[in-house]
């Protein structure tokens, strides 16, 4: 998915299951700056103290880059949860060999790790980081729709072929001059072919199609079969089950254990929300994101809020921790003075969660599956 659902749905969803605008905020916020983390290294601060960060992302629409598509620690759990072939969770963890492991971790939309993911972010709520991973964890979960069917590694699971588009001409006429433009070569079905062999991470071979909302699209998958996908539905369903875990997550602190089974009713204006997912059509995702902003600000749900996301520069998350908009990354020659307000700031805090976050999946988790990848 991209920002007009990690940001703009996330926030809309957050506000409709009873968020503040403040916390509606930090959580869709955070759930779109997974894609936007990309830098790690240690922060170096001239009074001897430092702060670690991990990477979430790479920039994966560069597909050209193969060197920057090659951390499945990055994509496994950030991008790719495994789905466990859709099944329960096991009473121990299984022995896999090499194609159960690989089938085991292909991503499955609402799986059992997937909603044990948003359990565990539910029950740890007292932290301080608490809403930046519930963003975080939004991101991930939502993510399992757009990206079932693939695996966050190096898999010749993750070949596929014959790609069409049902509802986008536009796309469709101008897509073999872009393929052209980024591979060199023109772009049919072998061709597609031996790329997605060549790019076997995630959903490379397929670029952004499973990203995109509106899109009805279908695809040859690795074993000869057709895929048929249709995002507006997919998409649709992730968000209202993210509003279900929203609304648990809010009543936790109250009723306990008992409301992570709840159903929640949808609010009134949740048919303008799944509409909207089909009807905003244009191929550049910012674009869709200002429509959502602007059903954010115009009373379409319900409210009247003036809000945006900044990724870098004046304003963002990462100067108003750190004071400054310079790439700082490894600085141990050159340190920082620390700011007096690092330390509950939301870029710390987010990078808190995603450290935690990345910790419970490879490390709690997905070992009880039987699948390591820490």
């Amino acid at each position: 998915m991209q920002i007009d659902f990690h940001h703009g749905v996330t926030y809309v969803v957050a506000r409709l299951a009873g968020f503040d605008a403040g916390d509606a905020d930090i959580i869709a916020h955070s759930a779109q700056y997974v894609d936007d983390a990309t830098n790690k290294g240690e922060i170096w601060f001239d009074n001897g103290m430092l702060y670690e960060r991990i990477a979430s992302a790479h920039k994966m629409l560069d597909y050209n880059n193969m060197q920057m598509l090659s951390n499945h620690r990055v994509w496994l759990p950030f991008h790719f949860l495994p789905g466990n072939s859709n099944e329960a969770k096991p009473e121990s963890p299984p022995s896999l060999d090499a194609g159960s492991f690989a089938q085991r971790c292909v991503c499955r939309p609402n799986s059992a790790p997937a909603k044990e993911l948003m359990r565990s972010v539910i029950e740890r709520q007292a932290r301080s980081y608490a809403l930046y991973r519930l963003g975080i964890a939004a991101h991930v979960f939502v993510d399992t729709w757009a990206h079932q069917g693939f695996v966050g590694f190096e898999s010749e699971l993750n070949i596929a072929r014959n790609l069409k588009a049902d509802n986008d001409h536009h796309h469709e006429q101008s897509f073999a001059d872009k393929a052209l433009a980024l591979f060199g070569i023109n772009w049919d079905k072998t061709v597609q072919g031996l790329v997605g062999a060549v790019l076997p991470l995630g959903h490379g071979s397929v670029l952004s199609y499973p990203d995109r909302p509106y899109l009805k699209w279908s695809y040859e998958n690795a074993s000869g079969a057709t895929v048929l996908r249709d995002n507006p539905a997919d998409f649709a369903e992730a968000a209202a089950e993210l509003f279900q875990w929203f609304c648990r997550y809010r009543d936790y602190p109250v009723h306990g254990e008992q409301v992570l089974d709840k159903l929640y009713p949808l609010p009134p204006q949740w048919g303008k929300l799944v509409q909207s997912l089909s009807d905003i059509t244009d191929e550049d995702p910012d674009v869709r994101h200002v429509h959502w902003m602007d059903m954010a600000r115009d009373g379409t749900f319900g409210f009247h809020e003036a809000v945006d996301y900044l990724e870098s520069g004046v304003g963002s998350w990462k100067e108003m921790a750190l004071g400054t908009e310079d790439d700082i990354n490894d600085n141990e020659d050159d340190k920082l003075p620390l700011p007096p307000g690092f330390h509950k700031s939301h870029w710390k805090l987010f990078h808190d969660g995603l450290q935690a976050h990345r910790f419970y999946v490879l490390h709690e988790m997905l070992p009880d599956y039987g699948i390591l990848s820490s």
